[in-house]
């Protein structure tokens, strides 16, 4: 996520102890935002060049340390059973990420298949400011919330739990946050979005703040279970106004011409315009569901969500990926989302890309994607 830094006097509305910190983030003189200019399109170049070769040795890394048994034939159909070695409900999961042409890496990303028992947690996390609050979201989010369901007995967790539980649980990692920022620890202008998927036998959980999104792939269909925190949303600008606080269109909708976000977890700065409340999504499972696909929006900028599930799904069901490194390619949710990133990278994302696909039920052949 890019957070845009109009000018100090955009600063000086958020009151005195954020305007020095979002001043010194905008130290670039109009002189050198000229030379830049100039210097565009050679940069460019060499900045491909850098980003493809970054690409490819980040995706051998990452099929290096996964297990040869991960990339073997897709098993037969129907073979559905829990993955017991991981405690997982999935039958396979995976997250990618990758600086891309960000400057510098401030996304996170949790994978805890049986964080609680009988249901996997996957979340992504998109820092703005630096990865401070992304960090804390990817080591705590889903340790609340394991530890607000073992507060409670498991024959209460159906929908209105799920809501309060997950509710509370952003509350809290956002008090944790604020914390840290009143002991200096933490800016007051780093934040972060969450979205967050619970997959259980029975149905899927998803709780988003921001525009980190999540899509289900229902029988090819992309099924979005969040829906964005833009400042220009209807509903969002009349919350923002309400409490307070202004939405300026410069280089987009921003709160207070800054922010691109209406809620996150973090940006004291930014309190109470800014909010941590999360939009929670109960839909009952179905055996037409096939994965979850949760990512932040250096995908989604550039690849809708029908699109995303269409390459997610060609990968999962066997399909080959041209000009791919033949020794990164396989059958599971890994290689699914490293391809994603690669994809978004092609089309231009200008973000740093995060991608997690948790793959709920296998496939039989190729769901016949070609055009990568």
């Amino acid at each position: 996520m890019r957070v845009h830094i109009t000018a100090e006097g955009d600063a000086a509305v958020l009151g005195g102890r954020c305007s020095s910190a979002l001043a010194a983030r905008n130290g670039m003189t109009s002189e050198m935002a000229e030379e830049a200019e100039r210097n565009e399109p050679e940069e460019n170049n060499r900045a491909d060049c850098r980003l493809r070769s970054k690409l490819c040795s980040a995706l051998r890394r990452k099929m290096e340390s996964l297990s040869s048994a991960s990339f073997s034939s897709p098993p037969s159909d129907g073979d559905d059973a829990v993955d017991s070695t991981h405690g997982s409900l999935c039958v396979s999961h995976g997250s990618f990420s990758l600086m891309g042409r960000g400057r510098e890496m401030e996304e996170a990303v949790t994978e805890a298949p049986g964080f609680v028992p009988a249901h996997d947690f996957y979340g992504v996390f998109d820092g703005h400011g630096g990865a401070t609050v992304a960090t804390v979201c990817r080591e705590r989010m889903h340790v609340v919330l394991a530890d607000l369901t073992a507060a409670s007995v498991e024959g209460m967790w159906e929908e209105r739990w799920w809501r309060e539980a997950l509710a509370a649980c952003f509350a809290k990692v956002d008090v944790e946050v604020a914390g840290a920022t009143a002991t200096a620890a933490v800016d007051g202008t780093v934040g972060s979005t969450a979205v967050v998927a619970v997959v259980g036998e029975r149905r899927i959980v998803v709780a988003n703040c921001g525009d980190s999104r999540a899509v289900l792939c229902r029988g090819g269909a992309a099924v979005p279970l969040s829906i964005d925190h833009k400042p220009e949303r209807p509903d969002e600008l009349k919350r923002v106004e309400a409490a307070g606080g202004r939405v300026i269109n410069w280089s987009g909708h921003r709160v207070m011409g800054v922010l691109s976000i209406s809620r996150s977890i973090g940006d004291l700065c930014f309190k109470p315009f800014v909010i941590s409340e999360p939009e929670v999504t109960v839909i009952k499972r179905t055996d037409e569901d096939e994965f979850i696909l949760l990512a932040s929006d250096g995908l989604w900028d550039v690849v809708s969500n029908a699109e995303a599930c269409r390459v997610a799904r060609h990968c999962l069901a066997g399909g080959t990926v041209e000009r791919f490194p033949e020794e990164v390619r396989g059958h599971n949710a890994d290689f699914a989302t490293a391809v994603l990133v690669r994809l978004a990278l092609s089309r231009g994302s200008m973000d740093n890309v995060s991608v997690v696909v948790a793959q709920l039920k296998r496939f039989g052949g190729s769901a016949g994607y070609s055009m990568l």
